[in-house]
């Protein structure tokens, strides 16, 4: 049976797991968490709708369902050539026939970066977000801004749905609590056109929805750098703030920079269509093997309006597990991730969502009432639930 050794512990590294274990494969799962994050409804927990442990999966508990081997250990050298992974324990892991990369992407360093917390970042951020916030109801009165930032050489690494969600959940939440009009709301990002992933039209109705909910729109300013009480902006204006949540984009990590894996500008890892890396083996590597990176690890290919979202990572880890399969048995048939790019969220808003899909024929958005709020609920619910086998998974999701 041959061996496949996956690093990571997000939606790519677990979906990969799953159904290279349903081929037959001796799996194992190698990942510095014990659990795995549900990133999208963790936006309920600086709210108070979600606690910390509504947002997990335990990964003892998966690997007890679903079959597959899980160590916990931080990675901190790939050497490809001498096929050797390396671990902050002093360990290595030498024995796979295969290898997938799912680790997922650092971040954009910006000047003061410590100075903000992110949604998207350590998943304790989230319940450090909520104490500051708690903390400025309790004083009645406050100012809160909500950014996201890009990334030039890797446009597609961007995470800003995220920080639109809390933006809306903590503005329905303080309009419940009767105290709105004691906050200063501001959304901020270096883009003169934030959201235009999902479509000028899109665009236009976010505009429409912060002025309606009187929400201070600052774009088209790149950042100088972050400071305790603020943003300042290349322009030498300041934005002041009391609670600074800000998602950086995505960039590659120390560790792919110190490997052998081939980069991209960003420092993430080039793919080609099948998810496979196109790795130039040394001249006296004599056991070359299969390398995959999967989700926010890999380089993506694509429109210019591509971005990283959960549901990419986790086709492109079943299209990795599907080829690994095909490579096994012999075949010449593959699958590509490409064809399946696409935007697609519910954005929640408190009191209802937006349902957002963009692909390269169409790019839609239209509010959703009350039912957008609790269909996202429901998607983490079923999410969760499918994973650990309590309910059917439904074909396609």
């Amino acid at each position: 049976m041959a061996k496949v050794l996956i690093l990571g512990g997000g939606f790519a590294a677990l979906e990969a797991a799953i159904w290279l274990k349903k081929y037959g494969f001796d799996v194992k799962v190698v990942t510095d968490r014990k659990y795995m994050y549900v990133y999208p409804i963790s936006i309920w927990i600086p709210t108070g709708e979600y606690k910390f442990e509504d947002c997990i999966l335990k990964w003892d508990e998966l690997k007890n369902i679903h079959g597959f081997e899980v160590e916990y250990k931080k990675v901190t050298k790939i050497s490809v050539n001498n096929k050797e992974i390396e671990f902050e324990d002093g360990s290595n892991e030498k024995d796979f026939d295969y290898l997938i990369i799912g680790i997922g992407s650092g971040k954009v360093k910006h000047k003061g970066i410590e100075n903000t917390l992110s949604i998207c970042g350590k998943p304790e951020e989230a319940i450090e977000i909520k104490r500051k916030l708690d903390e400025l109801i309790k004083k009645g009165e406050g100012k809160i801004a909500f950014g996201f930032g890009g990334n030039p050489k890797d446009p597609s690494n961007v995470r800003g749905g995220p920080a639109f969600e809390v933006l809306f959940n903590v503005d329905y939440m303080l309009r419940k609590k009767g105290i709105r009009d004691n906050f200063e709301l501001t959304f901020y990002a270096p883009m003169p056109k934030p959201g235009a992933r999902m479509g000028e039209k899109a665009v236009k109705i976010m505009d429409k929805i912060f002025e309606s909910k009187n929400i201070k729109f600052i774009k088209g300013k790149k950042i100088k750098e972050f400071v305790k009480d603020g943003v300042i902006f290349e322009d030498g204006s300041k934005l002041e703030c009391d609670l600074n949540m800000f998602i950086a984009a995505g960039d590659g990590t120390e560790l792919f920079r110190n490997s052998d894996l081939p980069l991209n500008e960003a420092g993430l890892i080039k793919i080609n269509e099948y998810c496979e890396v196109m790795h130039n083996f040394d001249e006296t590597s004599s056991d070359k093997y299969p390398i995959f990176a999967i989700g926010d690890s890999a380089a993506i290919d694509g429109p210019d309006w591509r971005a990283k979202q959960g549901h990419l990572a986790e086709v492109m880890a079943r299209v990795a597990a599907y080829n690994i399969k095909m490579m096994e048995e012999g075949k010449e048939v593959r699958k590509e991730y490409i064809s399946h790019i696409n935007i697609l969220c519910v954005m929640d808003m408190g009191n209802g969502a937006a349902f957002v899909y963009r692909d390269n024929k169409r790019a839609v958005l239209f509010p959703m009432p009350i039912v957008g709020h609790w269909l996202k609920k429901a998607w983490g619910w079923y999410f969760k639930n499918s994973k650990l086998k309590k309910i059917p998974r439904i074909p396609g999701l």
